[in-house]
């Protein structure tokens, strides 16, 4: 798959959970539209997502789309992913991300599961239930691990599990990555071994791969297996006050 298919394919799954007309526009730059029931961010909730060189913004209001809309105009789109740009110009109450995105295919896929003892578990099984409690709340529910719809690919020391990886099926067939080692093993390249495993569950399904990757460690991870950083996601949640100082 060329890069320009993966591009293709990761902006229709963003288009689709925009759920309103939008494009990630071939000339480049932003394009802001009102959808309150986007799934590109919490509800009430403004998200932002680039993919290649083009960007799409949906808000949850007239007003915020017009507010961002004025804002973003001048941004490029390195400070539309700048927290620190984003509150010198909007009403920045709140942000998760940003998030790397990243995308793989069968022909990029370097594999690293081989011989490291990586077990797979049914959907369902409860093994997984003492390393989500181990690794807390916090990052628990950021890793998605418990949400994932695949089987789960796991490595025990000795029958605990200390690292496992899955996926949740995501439209446009896009397969959505997680990730979890117990903060104790990790440094150990478990989570390179659990996602391989992962990752080539979901090619033989023909899925796209999609990783959302923000600490360095898990972009370190992404890039040895072969995945390709074609873009970034960030979500804000805006208060009512436009910031006084214009661009």
């Amino acid at each position: 798959m060329t890069d320009d298919l993966l591009l293709l394919r990761a902006r229709e799954l963003w288009v689709e959970l925009a759920g309103t007309p939008v494009e990630f526009r071939p000339s480049g730059g932003t394009q802001v539209v009102v959808a309150p029931g986007s799934r590109l961010c919490p509800p009430s909730w403004t998200g932002i997502v680039r993919i290649g060189g083009a960007a799409i913004v949906a808000a949850p209001s007239v007003r915020v789309a017009g507010m961002v809309a004025d804002a973003v105009r001048t941004m490029s789109q390195e400070e539309l992913f700048d927290i620190a740009c984003l509150r010198a110009v909007l009403p920045v109450l709140d942000v998760l991300g940003p998030a790397s995105l990243f995308y793989l295919d069968r022909e990029g896929f370097l594999p690293a599961y081989e011989g490291t003892g990586v077990e797979r578990l049914p959907i369902g099984d409860g093994s997984l239930a003492a390393l989500l409690t181990l690794a807390g709340e916090e990052e628990a529910g950021e890793s998605g691990l418990e949400d994932i719809s695949s089987p789960a690919f796991c490595i025990r020391r000795g029958d605990e599990v200390v690292a496992a990886a899955g996926y949740r099926s995501w439209p446009r067939s896009v397969a959505q990555l997680s990730v979890l080692v117990a903060p104790d093993c990790r440094g150990r390249r478990l989570a390179r071994a659990v996602v391989s495993a992962a990752v080539a569950h979901a090619l033989d399904a023909a899925l796209l791969p999609q990783w959302r990757a923000r600490p360095h460690s898990s972009r370190r991870v992404a890039v040895a297996l072969g995945f390709r950083e074609l873009g970034a996601q960030l979500s804000v949640r805006l208060g009512d006050s436009l910031v006084g100082r214009s661009r």
